[in-house]
């Protein structure tokens, strides 16, 4: 969905004019014939997403100054470009000082309204993902910081704004990447709980040894290497919100104890003698079905329904493809930021291509993707050959592809927590394995370990929780074998190389 473009304008002939400009740019042109009208269409709770306003400063009634003055009161950040057939410096200032982004005179000429309204949505979209940073390191991150305009993530959002108004328990499941820290991080900064801490832990990185120590706490030489006493997630999240990510990957003995600190709402250290009373909110995520889980009795009854108290489902973004245009100008404006970079724009082309692909890695494979877009492109605008791999995967007419994932870079996908890339090209023998080499020899265990880990990774498309759970390994154990394979790898240009 194309960037929607709010005109206000009392004159008919004027209005026609600019709405032909602003398709021509490849915006979508939403049309008002008064001051009143824009205010009504911008304040609305439920009315169409606006990304700018071109607004005529003359207007019978409520004028263009008297709009901007309502924005200012109703705090809303979408940027203005004032239009005028008076180029008097008092009217710009006037205009600029409350609020306006630029203006141009009547009757502006295509070039010059294409050059206000680009810059206008890239000063947006930057605007926007520092303002969602800032707030997501404050814990003040709220629903608006949500870059969403589906109709799928309407109803969700609508069950999660319900939930920030009370203490209840949420499970928010959906497939990796699509967003479900973001979900409960908005949900903490809604609520009366905002000035308190919110905790993340990540229930599948933490070894099994350990879960019970990093959730509850340990007392000081309650085991070996418990050198200093630990207060534990749960006593450090006391009066704000407990996020449990990857909730589905606890083990059984922990997963008892976590039931009995929902229910008696106090924890026992490891190493303590009396339990310590908390008060926590908990909100917990999975992308696997817990249900599921359940039924194999790979988790508790009682704890699923102590958590699964408010369920919501994310949709993954192959379901609501119109936010991907959205998504894709704001990482663009955030990277060209960060690498100093002055990129204009992705093409018209690039961004329809992009808006076909199922990304199966959702919202971080969209981000890496843009982000390697921009490091490599070499011209001011991103285009369809920027993003190799989305032009290997052509769409036909009326289809959507379901086959080989869109991958982030040559060949590989970024181990998540490592700091290498993991081949992702599946081996060409499924399901057998060479022992011996050329030569007759048995190959080394660590060279063929490292081969089914290659192969899991690609089996199981990155999802690297899959991964270790199937190899029945840690993932920090899986990320230290990539890293040290990485590491002899003389492709990768390891220490181990030979000359």
């Amino acid at each position: 969905m194309a960037a929607s473009i709010l005109i206000a304008d009392d004159d008919a002939v004027q209005r026609r004019l600019v709405e032909n400009m602003v398709q021509k740019c490849g915006y979508e042109a939403v049309v008002v014939d008064s001051g009143d009208a824009a205010v009504a269409l911008l304040t609305a709770p439920d009315g169409q997403g606006i990304d700018a306003v071109v607004l005529d400063l003359v207007m019978p009634g409520l004028d263009g100054l008297g709009v901007l003055a309502k924005i200012r009161e109703a705090g809303l950040s979408v940027p203005v470009i004032v239009q005028t057939a008076h180029g008097g410096i008092d009217n710009v200032v006037s205009a600029m000082r409350a609020g306006a982004q630029d203006f141009v005179v009547k009757p502006a000429s295509f070039e010059r309204l294409q050059v206000s309204l680009r810059n206008a949505l890239n000063t947006s979209a930057l605007k926007g993902e520092l303002q969602r940073i800032r707030h997501s390191r404050e814990g003040r991150l709220t629903f608006a910081d949500i870059i969403t305009r589906s109709e799928a993530m309407a109803a969700v959002l609508r069950t999660a704004q319900k939930a920030a108004s009370s203490t209840i328990p949420v499970l928010i499941e959906g497939e990796s990447g699509v967003g479900k820290e973001l979900f409960a991080r908005a949900i903490h900064g809604s609520g009366e709980r905002k000035s308190k801490p919110f905790v993340a832990v990540n229930c599948g990185a933490i070894p099994d040894n350990l879960v019970e120590s990093i959730l509850f706490g340990h007392e000081k030489g309650a085991f070996t290497g418990a050198t200093e006493r630990h207060m534990g997630k749960f006593v450090e999240a006391t009066g704000g919100t407990l996020f449990l990510d990857e909730v589905g990957e606890l083990p059984l003995a922990a997963q008892v104890k976590l039931l009995r600190a929902l229910q008696e709402g106090t924890v026992e250290a490891v190493g303590g003698r009396k339990p310590v009373k908390v008060d926590v909110r908990i909100i917990s995520a999975t992308n696997r079905k817990l249900l599921d889980l359940v039924k194999n009795g790979q988790f508790r009854e009682d704890l699923f329904y102590r958590l699964h108290v408010l369920p919501l489902t994310i949709p993954p973004l192959r379901m609501r493809r119109e936010d991907i245009p959205h998504l894709l100008r704001h990482f663009l404006a955030r990277f060209c930021a960060e690498e100093n970079r002055t990129i204009t724009g992705i093409s018209g082309e690039a961004m329809a291509h992009l808006s076909q692909l199922d990304w199966p890695g959702n919202i971080r494979q969209l981000e890496n993707t843009v982000y390697r877009a921009v490091v490599m492109s070499e011209s001011d605008q991103l285009g369809l050959a920027d993003f190799p791999q989305a032009a290997a995967h052509n769409v036909p007419d009326g289809h959507v592809q379901h086959s080989e994932p869109l991958i982030v870079g040559p060949s590989t996908a970024p181990a998540m927590g490592s700091g290498i890339e993991v081949p992702m090209t599946p081996l060409a023998a499924v399901g057998s394995l060479a022992m011996l080499t050329s030569a007759g020899e048995v190959r080394p265990l660590e060279e063929m370990e490292n081969e089914i880990i290659r192969f899991a990774i690609s089996h199981y498309r990155g999802q690297m929780s899959e991964v270790a759970r199937r190899l029945k390994i840690g993932r920090s154990t899986l990320y230290r074998k990539l890293d040290e394979a990485a590491a002899d790898d003389p492709a990768e240009g390891g220490a181990n190389t030979t000359s």
